[in-house]
């Protein structure tokens, strides 16, 4: 009989009465005992944790910071009880411990009544460290306390920050203060170091010119010192002509004093004179060629009539003293004769003195007349001219007589002023050797604001100036520096989902090892009618296999269905779960083939020691050594690695070389059971007596 066959027959025997059948169903719905119900039973529970039942204390009194209140409790308080994270109840520190103490709550948080004002210390001299206080009671669950560890953490994080920013914010508006001022600061510098720069240039102009300054001043000095020599000198010449002046004054004063009455009495007859020269120079003009023509001669005949009066005058009025009224009328003749000599003469030198030049003659005669006629104008004022060139004589005596006596003063000055410029020059020494210092001065002064104004300017350039938007954004970065960029490559969505690869398996092996307990690993008919091994193992394992995979179908629509389970890849998992039932039915079969109702115990030993080394909840690397080691050697490892990238995604490497090590341990498994079923073939006491029994 072929191993179908006897498959089947071994089935058959469960459609006989009601309670194999009813064993028949149990055994298809059993594994959703340990995988349904366990996987509901905690298929989302962070979604539920605000059922959790948690006390809230606030009693912080608020604090004042920076000019503001400041209640951070009161601020977190109301963000914790929005975020429903768990199911709060704001109660007293005593309320709180009683509760927590008889399992009412399952931990409380307190804000002390100093948590704003160690917060707010954080910007002041003496910043402190604000606490949460948090208790837990492991003894009305440990889960709970795990929990809100991580919940507190980020409540903590939360609170920091927002301290923080206090705290950073006044810094950085402490730097954009010190940038303003250090930006004056470096103008000021600047201004400064040119201001400087130019007191440099004015510094050694000054030096420059002290230098010129006493070298002029020493000529000063000499020069005064010649001045003052000079002086002596104008003021002796002065006085000199002050005399001379003097003199002048006292002589034109006393002809004045003896003309003026002639001049105020006779001015018209000066006047009517000058005319009448005038006049009488006209005919002389108008017969100026013949008088011309006539000088010589009338000079000569004017001459010897003026001796031949002369000499008769001294024939009869001296030689022989004529008596009588002639010698009075001769003397007059010859007065008058010796004048018309002179005249003639005069008039014949003028002719000669102008070379017989006829225009010549008559300009001269021209110019003469014209002073005449001018005489004539001015004689009747010639007494007022007189009176003001008098007062312009005793004007020029008067200011004489100043000038000598400021001659003198300036001698007298001059003589003071030789001392004072003597000072002065030594004056200008010690300002000269003075501005050479302060000239020095200024140079390390300029070379010093120079370097002042450039440190400022690199200073300002390195202290950061931020504007609101820019203060916000640093603040923010730095009272929370470091972000969690949290990214699932292949997240579960939920714990249910990720722990499922765990509990589907353990759920297949408990439904093998449980359908083992009541169909036979061996068939007895066969072996009794000496039929193949194999065909004896096949027979042995088929049936159980078949469950399988009718309770992986029943599993997985509940899972699915039931519970919402998505599978990356389904088809992948449902084919995989079926090798994997296969392979758990193979090697159950063998240890209870092989070693009877003890293979019973060692199927659940082996499951005990699958369920701790394959790493289902915790990674394998934090069990100890023992569970490390056999790891790689048992075939729930590679189902559960393998699950996993089926149901979440993933790299499928691992799932390939999950499908050889389970077709590797089914094909090793059937081989065993076969062999068993060889052993089996043969009767002994052990078997007709067995030592146990299940």
């Amino acid at each position: 009989m072929r191993s179908p066959r006897l498959a089947a027959l071994e089935l058959k025997r469960f459609g006989r009465g009601k309670l194999p059948r009813a064993a028949l169903v149990a055994l298809l719905l059993l594994p959703l005992l340990y995988g349904a119900l366990y996987l509901c039973s905690f298929w989302d529970p962070y979604s539920r944790l605000d059922r959790i039942p948690v006390a809230l204390v606030n009693e912080d009194k608020g604090a004042s910071a920076a000019g503001q209140q400041l209640h951070a409790g009161d601020e977190i308080s109301k963000k914790l009880l929005d975020s429903k994270t768990f199911e709060w109840h704001e109660v007293g520190a005593a309320e709180a411990g009683k509760g927590l103490e008889d399992g009412k709550y399952y931990l409380s948080l307190t804000m002390p009544a100093d948590f704003s004002k160690r917060i707010a210390s954080s910007s002041g001299d003496s910043p402190e460290t604000g606490a949460l206080q948090v208790r837990t009671n492991d003894a009305n669950n440990y889960i709970v306390g795990s929990i809100s560890r991580t919940v507190f953490s980020e409540v903590r994080a939360a609170a920091s920050t927002k301290a923080s920013r206090s705290f950073l914010d006044k810094i950085f508006i402490s730097f954009a203060d010190l940038h303003d001022a250090t930006e004056k600061a470096a103008k000021g510098a600047g201004d400064l170091k040119d201001g400087l720069g130019k007191a440099k240039d004015g510094s050694k102009s000054l030096a420059d010119g002290l230098k010129d300054a006493k070298d002029g001043s020493g000529k000063l000095a000499g020069g005064i010192s010649a001045l003052d020599t000079g002086a002596g000198t104008l003021a002796s010449g002065a006085q000199q002509v002050a005399d001379g002046t003097q003199q002048i004054a006292d002589e034109a004063n006393g002809v004045a004093g003896k003309a003026r009455p002639y001049l105020k009495d006779n001015g018209k007859t000066v006047a009517d004179s000058a005319k009448l020269l005038a006049d009488s120079i006209q005919p002389v003009r108008d017969n100026l060629a013949e008088i011309i023509r006539l000088a010589p001669a009338a000079t000569a005949g004017t001459r010897q009539a003026s001796k031949d009066l002369d000499a008769l005058y001294q024939q009869l009025c001296v030689d022989t003293l004529t008596p009588g009224a002639v010698c009075p009328k001769l003397n007059e003749a010859k007065k008058a004769m010796a004048t018309g000599a002179t005249l003639t003469e005069d008039v014949n030198n003028l002719v000669k003195d102008q070379g017989g030049d006829f225009k010549k003659l008559d300009k001269s005669l021209g110019d003469v007349q014209t002073q005449a006629r001018d005489l004539a104008a001015k004689a009747p004022s010639l007494s007022g001219d007189l009176e003001k060139k008098i007062a312009d004589i005793n004007k020029l005596n008067k200011g004489a007589h100043d000038v000598a006596k400021g001659a003198a003063d300036i001698h007298a000055g001059l003589g003071t002023a030789s001392t004072g410029s003597t000072d002065l020059d030594k004056g200008v020494g010690k300002l000269k050797k003075g501005a050479g210092a302060l000239d020095g001065g200024i140079l390390k002064l300029s070379d010093g604001s120079v370097q002042l104004a450039t440190g400022l300017h690199d200073g300002v350039g390195q202290i950061p100036d931020y504007d609101k938007q820019a203060r916000d954004q640093r603040t923010d970065v730095m009272s929370d520096p470091v972000k969690l960029a949290s990214q699932a490559v292949h997240k579960a969505p939920n714990y249910g989902t990720g722990f499922a690869p765990y509990f589907i398996p353990l759920s297949l092996w408990v439904g093998a090892m449980v359908a083992y307990m009541l169909i036979q690993p061996l068939n007895r008919r066969a072996l009794a009618a000496g039929a193949s091994a194999w065909r004896i193992a096949f027979a042995g394992w088929l049936p159980v296999a078949a469950v399988g995979v009718l309770q992986i179908a029943a599993l997985m629509s509940v899972l699915h269905f039931g519970l919402g389970l998505e599978m990356q890849r389904t088809a992948g998992t449902l084919g995989y779960l079926a090798l994997t039932s296969c392979c758990f039915a193979a090697i159950v079969q063998w240890l209870n083939a092989k070693f009877g109702a003890a293979g019973r115990i060692l199927v659940l030993a082996a499951l005990m020691l699958q369920l701790t080394s394959a790493g289902g909840t915790y990674p394998v690397q934090t069990s100890p050594a023992f569970f490390n080691a056999i790891h790689p050697y048992l075939p729930m490892s590679y189902v559960v690695d393998g699950l996993r990238r089926l149901i979440t995604g993933g790299d499928l490497g691992v799932v390939w070389q999950g499908c050889a090590v389970l077709a590797a341990f089914t094909v090793g498994a059937l081989a065993l059971t076969a062999l068993s079923a060889r052993q089996k073939q043969v009767w002994s006491l052990d078997r007709l007596h067995p030592e146990l029994s299940l």
